[in-house]
Parts: C-alpha cells; structure tokens; sequence
C-alpha cells in the first residue's frame, strides 16, 4: 500500500509538470530512461562490474553537479594508476529542473561512452522524482546536494531503502530534522558522510590536533568569521518555467509565487536566490557555519555535543525577496566554560581561531598560521591526539561505503555542527540569550525558543 501511494504520487507529479510544459512532453521517453544493470570491464579497468559502487545523484545544481563529476572520476583508472577503492558508477540522475537533468546525463553518458571500448554501455536513467531513484535495488548509494529545505526528506527516504548517503552541508534546515535523519542513518546501519570536506584537509587537522593536544595551553576562546549575504528588492511575481518542476521544488515549503531570484538562474549554475530566503535555509550562518563552526567543534573536541548558553544580534533587511540575516554576532559558551564567538568579517577575521593561555593557531582554507610559530613545524608524537585522517572527502565516502567504517563527517557530527548554527539563527531572531540542554535538545523554560527547533511542512510532505 505504501509503495503505491508513493507510485500514485509521482504519476500525479508528472502530470502537473506536463500540463504545464509542451517541452517536457517532448522529453518524457528521455526521462523514462533505463540504466544498465551490468556494466563491461572496459569501462572501470581492473575494477570489476561486480565490485562497483553504484550512485544515483539527486540535485544536479551548483553544487550537485561537481560532486557528480567527483563521483565520475573516482571510478576510473588514470594513466594505469588504479583508485586506492573499488570504482563507482553514477547509475542515476535526478533533478526537478529538466534541462540540468538532461545535462547531467548527458555528461555522465558521454563519459562512460568514451570508456566502454566494446560499445555496450547502454546509458544512466534520470528522473524528477527522487522517489523512484532510492527505489531501485542496484543502488548502492546517493549524492544529495538539493536546497535545505530538500535535505532531510530524501536522506531519510534513501536510509530506509538502504542506501549510503553522502549529504550537502547543512545537514538539514531544522534541529528536528537532523535529530531524526542521525537517528534513521543509524537505525538502519547506513553509511553516512557530509559535505563538511574540510575535514579532509591536512591544515585544518592538524590545526585541531595542536589544540586538542593542549599545544596553545589551556583553550579560552574560539573566533570564527565568515561573509555575509545582502539583500535585494520585492520581485515580481514570474510565469513558470516550463522546464521546472515548481511545486516539487518548494516541496515542503510555503507556497509562494515563481520568480527566478527565488529559485536559481534559468541558465548556468550562478549561486541560487534560495540561499538568501528563510523558507529554504538560514542564510550564511548555516551556509558557511556549518564549515567553520563544524571545525571549531572538532578543535573544542565538542563534536558529540554543543553550547549551553546563546546569545546573538543580527540585521535582518526590513523588506525584498532575501531576508536572512545581514551583520551579525553570535556568542556560545560551552559547559566547560569555552568561548565561541561567531561573527561576520567585520568583526572577526575569516577561518577560525583558537586562542588559548600560551598562544593561539589560526586555520583558513589553503591558510594556518600560529603563535608561536615554532607549532607549525611541530610533530604529533605516537601518544599524543591523532585525528581521523581523510585527503580526499568523496574518496573517504567510497572506501567506507566498501570497509562499512565511519566517515570522517558522520551523521550525529554533521548535525551537532549544523546544530550549533541553527542555534545561533533562533537567538538572532529572538535578541535574547537562551539556555540549551544538549543532551535533551530542548531550550531550558523558553517556549517560543523551542516552537523554533521544528518548522511545519507543507502537504503532504511530513518527517
């Protein structure tokens, strides 16, 4: 009964965006493509068929198609140089915007064509619904770089199907969400990895590692700074493209009428108006916090956790389509009294810094410095702290899809990360300092604080 429902569901999407677009008419044979079961040798080198790790890609966008060509480059031999790990195939694609889904299987199939020396590659499948895509048994795992408002629903969904997830950061668009999301990964045994890649790079390890082992002295305060996004004008109301499925991209959102600077340009891949509206994320507190405050989180070693007291101020524009926050400050204190101070880059400097009683260290993208200089030549002696070591994130998600290890970005640490800035939005929004119980994830005697954990959903779509 419920895999009918879902069928039904997805035949009356179709149909919605159908009778709206003589276009997607046209393409309906091209999206009811089939993908291989079994692909020749040729195709992966050494990597044989039996061994591969089939993905699907939900969300083809910005940032969906580069972890798609990630994904189509871990799968191959270079220059008789075999991958470290089983090859992986991009099997599927889906994407409710039609011309991205036709270009992203466009490439996937011209590349796997050029590889299959024999002729036999028979193409990769594309679909509107991500439904369809976590139902097929042949699917080893899912790539999902959809707006926030889209993260938790088809994460779950692909869990419960027993697919391996690896997630776009944020990790969800409420605190709700990535309680239930960690909670479904691990009840269903799934691997999990999020886009959290700085965790993957050597500086910013190494940076944790010194202050995890007490290198900068006793750890204070951390300092983190990131951009902030502007606003714009009230947009007209626009048609609906034909080539877009709109009431599946607002999904469970409101309901608000199509304008492009809502959605994402109709060509390119320029960054999308969505990040900028509250009903689909939270601005760049999540945006870029969910990388930098995911690192202070590592360095802190309060990765399983979070603060105990919030307290933040914020512009928020007075009107216009874009309406999170402007100028911003944020400050957590964590129970063991430590400082996080979050705050846009004209009050803090970008990256994140750790400032302890003997000195401090300082770690950016491509950037680490610290004080004294002489920690940065030092060693990590064999007693001492190591953390988890990954150099290439999507290449992390593929071996332990194969050995069934821990990501280095997992579920539960992807959400307390995404938690903390979530945290930080509610007290902006409400200018007071709140008090959180992390183990319980409620707000202590503060009921309009804790209305703010969750966010309705819009029929039919529920957790």
């Amino acid at each position: 009964m419920k895999g009918e429902k879902a069928k039904n569901a997805n035949i009356l999407s179709r149909r919605q965006f159908l009778k709206s677009s003589a276009t997607a008419t046209a393409g309906a044979a091209f999206l009811g493509a089939t993908c291989p079961l079994w692909v020749p040798a040729s195709v992966f080198g050494a990597d044989a068929p039996s061994n591969r790790i089939a993905v699907g890609c939900i969300g083809i966008g910005r940032m969906g198609l580069d972890d798609m060509r990630e994904v189509l480059g871990q799968g191959e031999a270079l220059d008789g140089i075999k991958p470290a790990f089983g090859g992986a195939q991009v099997v599927a694609v889906c994407d409710v915007d039609y011309k991205r889904l036709k270009h992203a299987q466009q490439l996937v199939e011209t590349h796997y064509s050029a590889r299959s020396k024999d002729g036999s590659y028979k193409g990769c499948a594309a679909y509107r619904e991500f439904r369809e895509l976590v139902a097929r048994e042949d699917i080893d795992a899912v790539m999902i770089a959809t707006p926030d408002h889209w993260h938790a629903l088809p994460a779950i969904a692909a869990a419960k199907a027993g697919k391996d997830i690896f997630l776009q950061k944020p990790l969800t668009l409420t605190i709700q969400e990535g309680r239930v999301l960690s909670d479904t990964v691990r009840r269903y045994g799934r691997i999990f990895q999020v886009g959290s890649q700085q965790r993957s790079e050597s500086n910013f390890r190494f940076a944790c590692e010194l202050v995890r082992n007490g290198r900068i002295g006793k750890l204070h305060t951390v300092k983190v700074g990131f951009g902030t996004d502007p606003p714009t004008t009230p947009q007209p109301p626009m048609p609906i493209p034909e080539w877009l499925d709109y009431d599946m991209w607002l999904g469970p959102a409101p309901w608000a009428a199509y304008t492009e600077n809502r959605v994402h340009p109709e060509n390119g891949y320029g960054r999308p108006g969505w990040l900028r509206i509250s009903d689909y994320g939270s601005g760049m507190i999540t945006g870029w916090g969910s990388h930098h405050n995911d690192i202070a989180q590592w360095g802190m070693g309060t990765e399983y956790t979070g603060p105990v007291e919030i307290e933040g101020q914020a512009e928020y524009p007075k009107d216009g389509l874009w309406d999170v926050h402007g100028a911003f400050r944020i400050e957590y204190t964590y129970a063991n009294g430590i400082k996080l101070i979050c705050a846009d880059t004209g009050k803090n400097k970008s990256g994140v810094l750790f400032e302890g009683t003997d000195g401090w260290v300082y770690v950016d993208r491509g950037k680490i410095d610290a004080q004294p200089k002489s920690l940065l030549t030092s060693t990590i002696k064999p007693d001492e702290i190591h953390l988890y070591e990954s150099n290439n994130h999507k290449a992390n998600f593929l071996e332990c899809i194969k050995s069934r290890a821990e990501t280095i970005a997992p579920v539960e640490v992807g959400h307390r990360s995404c938690t903390v800035c979530l945290l930080g939005e509610i007290a902006m929004r409400l200018g007071r300092r709140l008090k959180w119980n992390p183990e319980q994830e409620r707000f202590i005697n503060d009921d309009e604080a804790n209305r703010m954990i969750s966010r309705p959903m819009r029929s039919p779509w529920h957790l």
